[in-house]
């Protein structure tokens, strides 16, 4: 069944496909599907930024729509950045910015103190009737300096043991572990119903 994934990251993108094409799927990016527009991401969850997502492409397409919203929660921060985890040191940031403002923020902050979590929500909407929404964790704590030449994103200060970052992990290791993956078992325990 052909499904539309609600993004243009590339990484989401890659991660969404190794994951759901072996369970009968064919993800589709927004760009495979010739849509481009910018959704204005404005809601106070990760689920609310999911389902504004979702709606905005099922409107457009009217076929199944699945849509993530999935960030960084920091202790020491608050749980920032939280929804603003894209947008943290603005808006045309890079991967190594949003890391570097993050890592100035918990300068001289002891590691038990730099407690994190990676949150992820998908909102599927296959038709006019059903909609399913799930969320997936995986908890670790903040490095000292990026580690690791695989992920994206806060992948390489996430540390899921004390030697080994999230992007040190192959992409079948991170996706046994990780929110999204976490997020995804629960879609399909969902959809199995």
């Amino acid at each position: 069944m052909e499904l539309i994934i609600a993004s243009n990251n590339q990484g989401k993108i890659r991660e969404f496909k190794e994951m759901l094409s072996p369970l009968g799927y064919e993800p589709v990016s927004l760009k495979e599907a010739g849509i481009n527009i910018e959704i204005p991401e404005d809601g106070e969850t990760f689920s609310e930024n999911a389902h504004i997502k979702a709606k905005a492409i099922y409107d457009i397409v009217k076929k199944p729509v699945l849509a993530d919203d999935s960030g960084l929660a920091i202790e020491f921060l608050e749980g920032a950045p939280g929804v603003y985890s894209a947008r943290y040191a603005g808006e045309n940031a890079t991967d190594l910015d949003r890391i570097n403002k993050v890592l100035d923020e918990l300068q001289g902050v002891d590691t038990e103190l730099r407690g994190a979590k990676f949150i992820c929500a998908l909102y599927l909407i296959l038709d006019d009737e059903r909609e399913i929404c799930v969320t997936g964790e995986v908890e670790g704590y903040i490095g000292y300096e990026p580690i690791g030449e695989n992920g994206f994103g806060y992948d390489p200060i996430f540390m899921v043991d004390y030697e080994t970052s999230m992007a040190c992990l192959t992409s079948e290791e991170k996706n046994a572990i990780s929110h999204r993956s976490r997020a995804l078992k629960a879609l399909v325990k969902e959809l199995s119903k």
